[in-house]
């Protein structure tokens, strides 16, 4: 069993707010190699308050009240939260033993740094979703970076003094791109409960794709390193060496260099078969029991 803390901007079912944070955390649920320690709120995708309301209701609906539910820093300026001595208790207590997947702004991370310098010493990893390598283009229209723009200090400080550190980039999660037609052949007429909780969560975000790109789909963003958290042999790794730059870290873009004038090593995974991912992500899902609810 991997021990793993996600902490996340969840919106899942939030008119018009992305869905991936609530999907990668039901693939989390849906893992038997996964033991969820906690769920640690943070903003990005809606404010703290809207975030964390929103998952306490998602967690009471899948019938998982049981997983600590953390509310974190409300935005980049706060140093200090319940989730920031969640994160640092609960790795201290599991030394080398959590890892810790984070699927929105770094402002939760960064201050369980500054609260115990050890902290990042103690965690056994680290899968961001986050940074870009180049411009984000989505059927002709440039996309702003989805995490690390939100506090770029943060990102820099757990890019560079994180331990063990992979970060699916928005590039990579590219390929992750789910049809509204195969989500449909899934999940819509698949009589568990669990699918159409999930269907009827996500179908208005098809809707969304389709005014502001003209895709008939989504790009599964987090999903994407919920798995490779879970299931790391689905990818290829891709070691890369980073220079410290916080002025490009504002637009989230990550600054790749040589070995020799890097300052941290970072992993940035690809999927390595997208027919097996995706299989994967939905198995997954439909593992998750809420029959009994």
């Amino acid at each position: 069993m991997k021990k793993v803390i996600h902490d996340c901007d969840n919106t899942l079912g939030i008119l018009d707010c992305d869905v991936d944070d609530g999907l990668a955390l039901i693939y989390l649920l849906g893992k038997k190699n996964i033991e969820l320690c906690g769920i640690t709120s943070t903003y990005g995708n809606s404010d703290i308050e809207t975030v964390y309301a929103n998952t306490a209701t998602m967690l009471k609906e899948l019938g998982r009240t049981d997983i600590p539910l953390v509310k974190g820093c409300a935005d980049k300026y706060s140093s200090l939260s319940e989730a920031t001595e969640f994160l640092v208790e609960t790795v201290k207590a599991n030394k080398g033993e959590i890892s810790i997947l984070a699927t929105g702004s770094l402002t939760n991370l960064y201050s369980a740094y500054k609260l115990d310098n050890e902290f990042f010493e103690n965690v056994a990893e680290i899968v961001l979703m986050g940074g870009i390598i180049q411009e984000l283009n989505i059927n002709g229209q440039i996309l702003d970076e989805l995490n690390f723009f939100c506090d770029p200090d943060a990102a820099n400080c757990v890019l560079q003094k994180g331990k063990n550190v992979s970060s699916i980039t928005g590039n990579n999660c590219l390929v992750a791109y789910f049809t509204e037609q195969e989500f449909r052949q899934r999940l819509e007429s698949n009589n568990k409960p669990i699918a159409q909780y999930i269907f009827q969560k996500c179908i208005g975000w098809f809707e969304n794709m389709i005014r502001r790109f003209e895709i008939v789909g989504f790009h599964n963003w987090d999903v994407v390193a919920a798995t490779y958290i879970a299931e790391p042999a689905l990818f290829n790794n891709n070691f890369q060496y980073l220079k410290s730059d916080v002025q490009k870290l504002q637009k989230g873009l990550l600054n790749i260099t040589s070995q020799e004038n890097g300052d941290s090593r970072v992993n940035l995974p690809e999927i390595r078969d997208l027919g097996s991912f995706t299989k994967e992500v939905y198995k997954s899902w439909l593992d998750v029991d809420i029959s009994v609810l």
